[in-house]
């Protein structure tokens, strides 16, 4: 593929919500080790919240349905993760809006905008055992590929294997931030799930582009 349109971002939110309640159980056993044990519940319930959404979308541009997407996470996925990744989406909306298809180069500056977000929102870094370490990486690598005028879906690709091999770094990692951080030392030896759930939505992007 050579442009992202609004159907793509369509597909992709679809995409997000089956992967997510695929992964339901071990996204919530991740978070039972370190969290509150309701990662994969919430994150489940608010996608299933946005796909039941996105037939009433099917005249709207693609900003409208990123900020769609965004708003409900907010209302239904509740506390810190609604909130991050509500403003993910709400951000790359704003980075989106008036644009009708977005090219590598368009596709960079609106996840940058939804990561920005995030870190800006969370004052998470990178180490800290967080979504950022899945987040960042990603941006690294599509940051990356689009300099080296990679086509658009290897580039998008790319991106996820660079999120999963940020999530899995997490799992020697004390975390810094959120739940986790109150188990200090003990924190260490777990996949962060936040981190995971990052992974899922980016493959589920490579998933959905791969034409």
């Amino acid at each position: 593929m050579d442009v992202i349109t609004r159907d793509d971002i369509v597909n992709w939110i679809q995409a997000c919500a089956d992967a997510i309640a695929e992964n339901r159980d071990t996204l919530t056993d991740l978070d039972a080790a370190i969290g509150d044990a309701d990662h994969g519940a919430n994150m489940d319930r608010g996608f299933k919240a946005v796909a039941a959404k996105l037939p009433s979308l099917a005249d709207k541009d693609m900003a409208t349905v990123l900020k769609t997407t965004g708003m409900t996470l907010i209302s239904t996925v509740g506390g810190a993760s609604g909130a991050l990744y509500g403003t993910f989406f709400l951000q790359a909306a704003q980075a989106c809006a008036g644009k009708v298809e977005l090219d590598a180069r368009g596709w960079l500056a609106v996840y940058a905008a939804g990561v920005t977000g995030i870190a800006n929102r969370g004052k998470a870094a990178a180490g800290d055992k967080t979504m950022i370490d899945a987040l960042a990486p990603a941006l690294s690598a599509l940051r990356e590929a689009v300099e080296l005028n990679t086509p658009l879906g290897l580039a998008v690709a790319r991106m996820a294997a660079a999120a999963k091999q940020g999530a899995e770094a997490t799992v020697p990692l004390v975390a810094r931030k959120g739940r986790a951080s109150y188990l200090g030392e003990r924190s260490a030896g777990h996949q962060d799930p936040g981190a995971t759930s990052t992974t899922l939505i980016l493959e589920a992007a490579a998933k959905a582009w791969s034409a």
